[in-house]
């Protein structure tokens, strides 16, 4: 439900940090594991089922638009998740 602007203190923009802001460049991640990063949170860190979807509805946009940024290594198995990590120039 919409609320009016006047409720809110606290309006600032919209900023995404760059990926190498977010991600160590000598390590791969899953993407679950950069969603938590890109929240200040460790990528180990258990979260419940809700959390984890928001965060990929975060994540998953912010990687698209950063594409170049990225190189992607095939997961172990088809049961687990690919890693990405940072491209080198």
């Amino acid at each position: 439900m919409p609320i009016p602007r006047e409720e809110l203190d606290d309006l600032r923009p919209l900023a995404f940090r760059e990926p190498d802001e977010v991600l160590d460049p000598e390590k791969l991640y899953t993407v679950y594991e950069i969603a938590r990063l890109l929240q200040g949170l460790e990528p180990d860190v258990e979260l419940d089922a809700a959390t984890e979807d928001i965060l990929l509805d975060w994540t998953i946009p912010w990687m698209l638009k950063n594409t170049d940024a990225f190189v992607f290594a095939e997961p172990e198995s088809d049961a687990e998740p690919g890693y990405y990590g940072l491209a080198r120039e």
